[in-house]
């Protein structure tokens, strides 16, 4: 069950990063020539990155995290470099979305929306995908960073939430 979630967790989490690095890529060359001007390219433009985002790169997300989070909790981890790694895919997520954005935008907005640069997504992506493969093969000893955190940070403060943050 386990090589089974790995594999899942592998092949989507493949099929996601490749989509991070090659949206922008789309968004910005292919986005912004000539031929997108017309209707019939601009349509095309639109079903492309229409079609890559909804069918396969967000599938392909939610089908990784899913994955990674079976994989925790049949493997039962709870190391230092799991929350680490966890908060590099967020900022793979929010890549994905601004991406997403992007992707709306230009496809609604045509000739009236000026798109930033979509490259700007690439290094955040790419930063992203390299720490989440450092951290899952090297696995490394976080416990002096977390030492080096103030004691309140560490420490249970035992206090109950304050009224406005009690759901019932």
């Amino acid at each position: 069950m386990i090589a089974l979630l790995k594999a899942v967790h592998i092949a989507a989490l493949s099929l996601w990063c490749a989509g991070l690095v090659a949206m922008p890529i789309v968004l910005q060359i292919y986005g912004r020539r000539e031929e997108v001007r017309t209707q019939a390219g601009f349509s095309e433009f639109r079903l492309l990155m229409h079609a890559a985002y909804t069918r396969i790169v967000t599938p392909a997300a939610i089908i990784a995290i899913a994955a990674g989070t079976g994989l925790i909790f049949a493997v039962g981890l709870t190391q230092p470099w799991l929350v680490a790694k966890l908060v590099a895919v967020v900022g793979m997520v929010l890549a994905h979305a601004w991406l997403g954005h992007l992707t709306v935008e230009a496809s609604e907005g045509r000739g009236t929306y000026q798109m930033p640069h979509a490259l700007l997504a690439l290094p955040v992506s790419l930063i992203c995908m390299g720490a989440v493969l450092y951290l899952v093969l090297a696995k490394p000893d976080l416990r002096p960073l977390i030492d080096a955190l103030p004691q309140a940070l560490t420490t249970p403060q035992d206090r109950s939430l304050p009224a406005a943050l009690v759901p019932i």
